[in-house]
Protein backbone atom coordinates (compact mmCIF):
# COMPACT_ATOMS: atom_id res chain seq x y z
CA UNK A 1 0.00 0.00 0.00
CA UNK A 2 1.19 3.60 -0.83
CA UNK A 3 -0.07 6.23 1.40
CA UNK A 4 -0.16 10.36 0.31
CA UNK A 5 -0.72 12.76 3.06
CA UNK A 6 -1.28 16.32 1.71
CA UNK A 7 -0.54 19.69 3.04
CA UNK A 8 -0.40 23.29 2.64
CA UNK A 9 -3.95 24.21 1.58
CA UNK A 10 -5.95 27.15 3.35
CA UNK A 11 -7.99 30.58 2.56
CA UNK A 12 -5.80 33.42 0.93
CA UNK A 13 -6.80 36.06 -1.02
CA UNK A 14 -5.76 36.64 -4.81
CA UNK A 15 -2.21 37.28 -5.79
CA UNK A 16 -0.78 35.76 -2.51
CA UNK A 17 1.57 32.49 -2.81
CA UNK A 18 1.12 29.06 -1.17
CA UNK A 19 2.61 25.94 -1.56
CA UNK A 20 1.01 22.34 -1.17
CA UNK A 21 3.16 19.43 -0.31
CA UNK A 22 2.28 15.51 -0.75
CA UNK A 23 4.55 12.93 1.02
CA UNK A 24 4.17 9.60 -0.11
CA UNK A 25 4.95 6.71 2.21
CA UNK A 26 4.14 2.55 2.20
CA UNK A 27 5.98 -0.22 -0.08
CA UNK A 28 7.18 1.80 -2.76
CA UNK A 29 9.97 0.21 -5.23
CA UNK A 30 10.51 2.92 -7.86
CA UNK A 31 8.21 6.21 -8.71
CA UNK A 32 7.14 6.68 -12.17
CA UNK A 33 5.83 10.39 -11.63
CA UNK A 34 3.71 12.24 -9.11
CA UNK A 35 1.33 14.96 -10.02
CA UNK A 36 -1.31 17.55 -8.74
CA UNK A 37 -4.43 17.49 -9.55
CA UNK A 38 -7.97 19.50 -8.36
CA UNK A 39 -11.32 19.91 -8.53
CA UNK A 40 -13.46 22.42 -8.18
CA UNK A 41 -17.39 22.41 -7.14
CA UNK A 42 -19.39 21.17 -10.62
CA UNK A 43 -16.54 20.36 -12.43
CA UNK A 44 -14.13 17.36 -13.29
CA UNK A 45 -10.94 16.75 -11.84
CA UNK A 46 -8.17 17.64 -13.91
CA UNK A 47 -4.36 18.12 -13.96
CA UNK A 48 -2.83 20.79 -12.66
CA UNK A 49 0.96 19.97 -13.15
CA UNK A 50 2.71 16.61 -13.35
CA UNK A 51 6.69 15.36 -12.35
CA UNK A 52 8.46 12.37 -13.76
CA UNK A 53 10.78 10.82 -12.24
CA UNK A 54 13.43 12.01 -15.16
CA UNK A 55 12.40 14.71 -14.54
CA UNK A 56 9.92 16.05 -17.06
CA UNK A 57 7.54 18.35 -16.29
CA UNK A 58 3.78 19.30 -17.37
CA UNK A 59 1.68 21.74 -16.58
CA UNK A 60 -2.42 23.19 -17.58
CA UNK A 61 -2.18 25.92 -19.58
CA UNK A 62 -4.19 28.16 -16.95
CA UNK A 63 -1.37 27.55 -14.01
CA UNK A 64 1.85 27.95 -16.30
CA UNK A 65 3.96 30.55 -15.25
CA UNK A 66 2.41 30.34 -12.04
CA UNK A 67 2.68 27.40 -10.76
CA UNK A 68 5.86 24.91 -10.20
CA UNK A 69 5.85 21.12 -9.30
CA UNK A 70 9.20 19.61 -7.42
CA UNK A 71 10.57 17.05 -5.49
CA UNK A 72 12.73 16.17 -2.71
CA UNK A 73 13.49 12.60 -3.77
CA UNK A 74 15.30 11.57 -0.14
CA UNK A 75 11.71 12.53 1.29
CA UNK A 76 9.40 10.84 -1.45
CA UNK A 77 7.76 14.43 -1.06
CA UNK A 78 6.47 16.37 -4.16
CA UNK A 79 5.33 20.05 -3.71
CA UNK A 80 3.43 22.37 -5.47
CA UNK A 81 4.85 26.23 -5.04
CA UNK A 82 1.31 28.16 -6.60
CA UNK A 83 2.05 32.15 -7.28
CA UNK A 84 -0.18 35.05 -8.17
CA UNK A 85 -3.25 32.83 -7.12
CA UNK A 86 -6.63 33.80 -8.71
CA UNK A 87 -10.32 32.87 -7.48
CA UNK A 88 -10.57 30.61 -10.33
CA UNK A 89 -7.69 28.38 -8.70
CA UNK A 90 -10.44 27.73 -5.56
CA UNK A 91 -10.56 23.86 -5.44
CA UNK A 92 -9.76 20.77 -3.75
CA UNK A 93 -5.83 19.68 -4.51
CA UNK A 94 -5.33 16.16 -4.98
CA UNK A 95 -1.61 14.34 -4.92
CA UNK A 96 -1.47 11.35 -7.34
CA UNK A 97 1.51 9.43 -7.29
CA UNK A 98 2.03 6.19 -9.90
CA UNK A 99 4.95 3.65 -9.39
CA UNK A 100 6.07 0.02 -8.58
CA UNK A 101 5.75 -1.72 -5.21
CA UNK A 102 8.47 -4.19 -6.35
CA UNK A 103 10.45 -5.43 -9.33
CA UNK A 104 7.63 -6.99 -10.74
CA UNK A 105 5.76 -5.24 -13.64
CA UNK A 106 2.86 -6.36 -12.02
CA UNK A 107 3.02 -4.59 -9.08
CA UNK A 108 1.83 -1.16 -10.23
CA UNK A 109 0.05 1.01 -8.04
CA UNK A 110 -1.86 4.53 -8.83
CA UNK A 111 -2.27 6.20 -5.44
CA UNK A 112 -4.18 9.00 -4.59
CA UNK A 113 -4.37 11.49 -1.45
CA UNK A 114 -7.26 12.58 0.41
CA UNK A 115 -7.26 15.96 -1.14
CA UNK A 116 -6.68 19.65 0.41
CA UNK A 117 -8.91 22.75 -0.25
CA UNK A 118 -7.39 25.50 -1.48
CA UNK A 119 -9.77 28.82 -1.14
CA UNK A 120 -8.83 32.42 -2.75
CA UNK A 121 -10.95 35.40 -1.89
CA UNK A 122 -10.97 38.01 -4.79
Amino acid sequence: QVQLVESGGGLVQAGVTLRLSCAASGTIFTMVGMGWYRQAPGKQRELVASLTSGGTTNYAETVKGRFTISRDNALRTVYLQMNSLKPEDTAVYYCNARGYHSSSTFSAFDAWGQGTQVTVSS
